[in-house]
């Protein structure tokens, strides 16, 4: 199977390993709709959410959707999408990682992604799952 390698790809493998467990805080305020129900909007770094929502949900997610930056070499209001590859590979992979943890034995992932990354990104994809 190939691997892809970047220089910092030691220290990202253990990315996801290292970041520590943070607590999910309820903002009330912020609440609508049905209270009862587990649907959750969580604000902030999505690799910090991941690890958060493992303790509950580990191995129990049936479907994950993501749609990580393209890459495209552009600047948006909200994000840069000028990351040099190795960054992006260093982003991408500790997220992956624990989306696999987080899924369900008989989930599936979907990834929205264009051809900018998506060729490394399968290679990851195989790596990983």
């Amino acid at each position: 199977m190939p691997v892809l390698t970047w220089l910092t790809r030691e220290h990202d493998l253990k990315s996801a390993q290292n970041a520590p467990y943070r607590l999910l805080e309820e903002a009330p305020e912020l609440s609508l709709g049905d209270g009862s129900t587990e649907n959750m909007l969580i604000h902030g770094d999505n690799l910090d959410a991941l690890k958060a929502l493992l303790p509950y949900y580990a191995g129990q997610v049936k479907c994950i959707y993501i749609d990580p930056p393209y890459n495209t070499r552009s600047a948006f209001e909200h994000y840069d999408d000028n990351l040099e590859h190795s960054q992006w590979l260093a982003m991408i992979y500790p997220r992956l990682e624990l989306l696999r943890e987080l899924l369900a034995e008989d989930g599936s992932t979907w990834i929205s992604i264009d051809d900018n990354e998506g060729h490394y990104l399968k290679v990851i994809i195989d790596e990983v799952f």
